[in-house]
C-alpha cells in the first residue's frame, strides 16, 4: 500500500511538472519599438507658444458662430453616439475589474434520486440505515442552501493586465471622442465662412447684374442713335440674363450650406443667423504653432494612437498567460440534507467542500499560438498607426502655415486686381459712350471684375478656412 501511495505522487509531480515545462515554452516573435521622434521645428523660427492651447470660445470672436458651436456640442447625433461608446467602455473596464476578484454566487437546490437495486448504490442503499430502525428514503430527495465560490488566481497577471488594456481602450475611446469634437468644431467654422463667402458672392452678382442692367440701357439708346448694332445690345442683354441665372445657382448652393450646417448642430433645416457683410474685412487670427512635439500632448488624433498602442501591448501580454497553467479554486459551503425541515435543524446537515486545480495547455496549442500571433501582428499595426498619427499631424501643420503665408500674399495681389478692374468698368464704359471702346471690351471687362470680386471673396474664404485648420491641425478645440 505505502508502495502504491509511492508511485501516485511520484506519478502526480511528474505530471505538473510536465504541465508546467510545456505550458511554459512561448513562440518568439518580433515586436516592433515605435518612432516617437519628431523635427524640431516647423520653420526657421522656434517658440513654445501654441495656439492649440486657445480655448476655441475665445479663439473664435462670431457670436452666431459661437453659438452654432455650443449647439453642436450638445445635439450632435454623431458625437452623442461616441459619447455612448465611452461609456461602453468604462463598463468594459468595470467587467475587466472584476474578473479578478473571486465569483460568489448563493442558492439552492431540491433533485430526486431513484438507484437502481442491482447498482453499487442501491446496493449500500439497501443495507444502510440513517437511524436505529429508520431506513434510508427511496426514492432519495435532496435539498441544499449553500454558497459557491470560483476563484482564478491570477499568478501571470493575466486578469490585471486585460484591466490596464481595457483602462487604455476607454482613455482611448475619450481621445476618440476629443478628435471629435475638434473635427466638429472646425467643420462648423469652416461651413459657416463658406457660408458667408456665398453670402458675399450673391450681393456681388446683383451689383454686378444692376451695373450691367444700365450698360444695357446705355447700349440701347447708343442703338436708337445709330451708333451701335443689335449685335452688341444682344451681347448685352445675353451677359445680364447669364448673371441673373448665376443667382439661382448661388441660392441654392447658400441652402444647401445652411442645411448641413443644421444637421451638424442637430437640427431640422432653418435660417442660419450671421453678419455676412462683414466678411470681406474679418482678419484671420495670428497663429502659433509652437514646436512639432507639443503635437503629442495636443492631437487627439495621436493621444488615441498611443493609449491603443499601449493597450495593444498589453493584449500581447495577456496571450502570452495563456501559454502557462491557470489556477483555478472553487469552493462551497452550506446545508444538505434529504428531507427540508433537517437543513438548518441538525448540524450534520452542514456541508463544506475546498478544491484547488492547476491547468495548462498540453497538446494542440494552435488555437492559443494563433492568438499570441495575432496579438503581437497588432501590437505592431498599432506601432505603425502611432507613427502615421504623428507623421500626418506635422505633415498638416506644415501645409497650413505654409498656405496661411501664401494665401496672404494671394489675397493682397487680388484686392489690387480688383480696385484696377473696378476702375476699369467706369474706364470702359465712358471710352463706349464716346465710341472710343468696342461694345466687347465693355463685357469683358465687366465679365472681368465680376470674376475677380468672386475670387477676392474665395481668397478671403480660403484664409478663414486655413485659420481653422491650423486651429485643427495643432490640436486645438478640444480641451
Amino acid at each position: 500500500m505505502t508502495m502504491r501511495i509511492k508511485i501516485i505522487k511520484y506519478l502526480t509531480i511528474t505530471f505538473f511538472l510536465t504541465l508546467l515545462h510545456t505550458g511554459c515554452i512561448v513562440p518568439s516573435v518580433v515586436q516592433k519599438k515605435e518612432n516617437k521622434t519628431t523635427p524640431n521645428g516647423f520653420a526657421s523660427k522656434q517658440d513654445t507658444v501654441n495656439t492649440a492651447k486657445i480655448n476655441w470660445r475665445k479663439f473664435f470672436t462670431d457670436p452666431n458662430l459661437i453659438a452654432l458651436i455650443d449647439t453642436a456640442l450638445r445635439k450632435n447625433q454623431e458625437l452623442n453616439i461616441i459619447l455612448q461608446e465611452i461609456n461602453i467602455a468604462q463598463n468594459e473596464v468595470k467587467a475587466r475589474k472584476g474578473a479578478y476578484i473571486p465569483f460568489v454566487n448563493v442558492g439552492g437546490s431540491a433533485a430526486v434520486e431513484k438507484t437502481a437495486r442491482y447498482t453499487r448504490n442501491g446496493a449500500n442503499d439497501a443495507n444502510t440505515q440513517i437511524a436505529p430502525g429508520k431506513d434510508t428514503p427511496d426514492p432519495l430527495a435532496d435539498y441544499m442552501i449553500g454558497v459557491n465560490m470560483a476563484w482564478e488566481v491570477d499568478i501571470w497577471k493575466k486578469l490585471r493586465n486585460a484591466k490596464k488594456s481595457a483602462v487604455f481602450s476607454y482613455l482611448a475611446t475619450t481621445s476618440g471622442k476629443n478628435f471629435m469634437v475638434t473635427h466638429l468644431i472646425a467643420e462648423i467654422a469652416n461651413s459657416y465662412y463658406e457660408l458667408m463667402a456665398l453670402d458675399n458672392q450673391l450681393e456681388i452678382l446683383k451689383r454686378n447684374i444692376e451695373i450691367q442692367t444700365n450698360a444695357l440701357e446705355i447700349v440701347r439708346l447708343e442703338k436708337l442713335a445709330a451708333r451701335t448694332t443689335e449685335l452688341a445690345v444682344r451681347r448685352f442683354e445675353a451677359e445680364v440674363l447669364k448673371n441673373q441665372s448665376r443667382i439661382f445657382y448661388v441660392q441654392q448652393s447658400i441652402k444647401v450650406m445652411e442645411n448641413k450646417i443644421n444637421f451638424l448642430i442637430g437640427r431640422f433645416p432653418q435660417p442660419i443667423q450671421r453678419n455676412s457683410a462683414s466678411f470681406i474685412y474679418l482678419l484671420p487670427d495670428s497663429i502659433k504653432a509652437g514646436i512639432p512635439s507639443q503635437l503629442l500632448q495636443n492631437r487627439p488624433d495621436i493621444i488615441q494612437a498611443e493609449l491603443e498602442l499601449e493597450a495593444a501591448k498589453l493584449d500581447v501580454k495577456v496571450a502570452k498567460t495563456y501559454f502557462y497553467p491557470t489556477f483555478n479554486i472553487i469552493g462551497t459551503v452550506g446545508f444538505e440534507a434529504f428531507n427540508p425541515s433537517y437543513l438548518v435543524s441538525k448540524p450534520e446537515s452542514m456541508m463544506l467542500s475546498l478544491a484547488g486545480g492547476l491547468f495548462g495547455p498540453l497538446i494542440n496549442k494552435n488555437g492559443i499560438k494563433a492568438a499570441y500571433y495575432s496579438a503581437n501582428a497588432r501590437q505592431i499595426q498599432a506601432a505603425f498607426n502611432y507613427e502615421r498619427a504623428i507623421l500626418t499631424g506635422y505633415i498638416e501643420v506644415a501645409n497650413q502655415l505654409s498656405n496661411i503665408d501664401n494665401l496672404k500674399r494671394s489675397y493682397e495681389l487680388k484686392e489690387k486686381q480688383v480696385e484696377a478692374l473696378t476702375e476699369s468698368i467706369d474706364i470702359s464704359t465712358r471710352l463706349f459712350r464716346f465710341a472710343r471702346a468696342d461694345y466687347m471690351e465693355v463685357l469683358l471687362t465687366q465679365r472681368d471684375a465680376l470674376e475677380s470680386r468672386f475670387d477676392l471673396v474665395e481668397t478671403k474664404k480660403q484664409q478663414m478656412n486655413a485659420m481653422v485648420n491650423i486651429y485643427q491641425a495643432l490640436g486645438g478645440g478640444w480641451n
